[in-house]
């Protein structure tokens, strides 16, 4: 699988590739820029691409707008964002982009190799791969919507936009598989979304209703 990494922390950068190929991926190149980053993206077209969110030469949003740009011209290529920060604007458009393929991890919060790999693989087949912590970020921009949703639909919600299935959800909070599908039909039915049984596009119609 080929990669392209983007990160201006050098020792991080490199320590991403040295990992990367010890499992097997091609690392396609690694950058520490937002132009460079748009270029590379464009030029080799990756499996899956690492984007920290601020490069150079603002050290603001470069990666996240490299990335869209990217996308923009290569519709679904994948993108798993890695970063200390969770922005708010342009995250909200990549994760509402419906052509799947993206994810967004904290760098403090990536524990295990495992973990890290897994998420590559699944943002590379056109899944989504949300941290809890940026999930919780991005609804509580929405106060007042989500005043709507009692208690227990706004946890089915947030775990829901972290990808998983409703067997996983019903596991999770100790309910059975019947209740967190009545959940998520009322969350849907408050939110004015449509209920979809992909779990990649019950995600990205949460993402895209907190995009509007």
């Amino acid at each position: 699988m080929r990669v392209v990494i983007a990160e201006d922390l050098f020792l991080l950068r490199e320590g991403l590739s040295s990992l990367l190929k010890q499992y097997g991926f091609e690392v396609a190149e690694a950058v520490d820029n937002g132009p460079d980053l748009l270029e590379a993206l464009t030029v080799h077209q990756p499996d899956v691409a690492i984007v920290d969110v601020r490069l150079p030469p603002t050290h603001t949003d470069e990666g996240l707008r490299a990335a869209l740009a990217a996308r923009r011209r290569t519709p679904g290529l994948p993108i798993l964002i890695l970063s200390a920060h969770v922005e708010q604007l342009y995250a909200r458009e990549l994760l509402a982009d419906q052509a799947g393929g993206v994810g967004y991890l904290l760098k403090d919060r990536v524990f295990t190799d495992e973990q890290f790999t897994d998420a590559l693989y699944t943002v590379a087949r056109g899944g989504t791969v949300m941290d809890p912590e940026v999930v919780a970020k991005l609804l509580a921009k929405r106060p007042s919507q989500m005043t709507r949703l009692s208690e227990r639909e706004r946890e089915v919600l947030a775990l829901m936009a972290e990808g998983r299935s409703n067997s996983a959800i019903a596991q999770r909070l100790f309910i059975t598989d019947k209740a967190v599908s009545k959940h998520c039909t009322s969350i849907f039915a408050k939110l004015n979304l449509p209920p979809d049984e992909d779990d990649n596009r019950r995600v990205l119609a949460v993402l895209a209703y907190l995009n509007s």
